[in-house]
């Protein structure tokens, strides 16, 4: 059997360790699916995934940061608009998308470290 390299807690499990084979493209195809879809269209952030590691988690960050605005403020901006029942389904959904949100902000803090580890293939 096989055991895979040793890779940090937190680290994306879809991900190879850093310096597998293909592991760079791969964290480079992962940190894009972190992204707003529109970043695929810049070119400069597939040659630098030091960049785009970066900015996904800056992404990220705001990302969880508008999920706590939307949780402490969604009784009282939807109190009226919505049965409790429903209510209690979206503060449940968005306390889930920030707690992912959180912990795909650490695992690209991680793909960044890795990736400034080992600029040079």
């Amino acid at each position: 059997m096989t055991s895979r390299p040793a890779v940090p807690p937190g680290w994306p499990a879809r991900l190879p360790p850093a310096g597998a084979p293909g592991w760079r493209r791969a964290a480079t195809a992962w940190l894009l699916d972190q992204c707003p879809a529109e970043y695929r269209g810049y070119p400069v952030l597939t040659r630098h995934p030091i960049a785009l590691a970066r900015l996904a988690g800056l992404h990220l960050q705001a990302s969880a940061d508008a999920c706590r605005q939307a949780v402490a403020t969604a009784r009282s901006d939807l109190a009226d608009d919505l049965p409790p029942p429903a209510l209690t389904e979206v503060l449940e959904a968005l306390e889930t998308e920030q707690a992912r949100l959180l912990a795909a902000a650490r695992a690209a803090v991680l793909v960044q470290r890795a990736l400034r580890d080992r600029r040079h293939p």
